[in-house]
């Protein structure tokens, strides 16, 4: 085969009926305020581990709502718990207690 000069990427779909949403079911019905979320990063701009990390709230969820739970699993780990992310939401969403739920699931789960 030729090389022109560019290659093929594999391809990055994601198929939402094959992915594991079971974490996220799980921290829904414990914490139902993480449906609020609207992604607008005011979490990630305050967090102090996300200065020095590439931890941001806004991605988790992102994440957990996709099923995406061994990159979720992997974040979680450099959340301090410091709470400045819940002082700040302007939803109100309780994101420390979703942090510690998505825990509690991951045990449960064996994920």
């Amino acid at each position: 085969m030729k090389n022109f000069g560019y290659t093929r990427h594999t391809d990055r779909q994601i198929d939402f009926d094959a992915t594991d949403k079971r974490l996220y079911q799980f921290v829904f019905d414990l914490e139902p305020s993480i449906n609020l979320c609207i992604f607008c990063g005011t979490c990630a701009a305050t967090c102090s581990a996300g200065h020095f990390t590439t931890l941001s709230f806004r991605r988790i969820s992102l994440l957990l709502r996709r099923g995406m739970n061994d990159i979720v699993k992997k974040e979680i780990e450099n959340c301090m718990l410091c709470g400045k992310c819940q002082l700040v939401c302007p939803k109100g969403v309780n994101t420390r207690n979703v942090i510690l739920q998505i825990v509690k699931g991951i045990e449960k789960y064996e994920l």
